[in-house]
């Protein structure tokens, strides 16, 4: 199964799809959907935090407890396929 690092989005609204189709045609950009209660320093920091997380643990578990993880995970998978 691929990996994504987003979710896709809902379908845009048909007016919010012509007015984005015009912006792109006349060379105008369409500002992004940055929430202005957030800091845009924190959140790229909170991504680039989220980008090292997993690389990070792996890197300090032992064998024994990536073990534990995997039959955990495999464990799940079959409890989820049977049912």
């Amino acid at each position: 199964m691929p990996k994504r690092s987003s979710k896709r989005k809902g379908k845009k609204d048909s007016n919010v799809l012509a007015k984005d189709i015009v912006d792109q045609a006349t060379g105008e950009e369409a500002p992004e959907d940055i929430d202005p209660d957030k800091d845009p320093k924190a959140v790229k920091a909170g991504r680039l935090g989220g980008l090292k997380g997993g690389k990070a643990r792996a890197k300090k578990l032992t064998a024994e407890q990536r073990r534990k993880i995997a039959e955990k995970a495999a464990e799940a998978r079959w409890r989820k396929s049977s049912s």
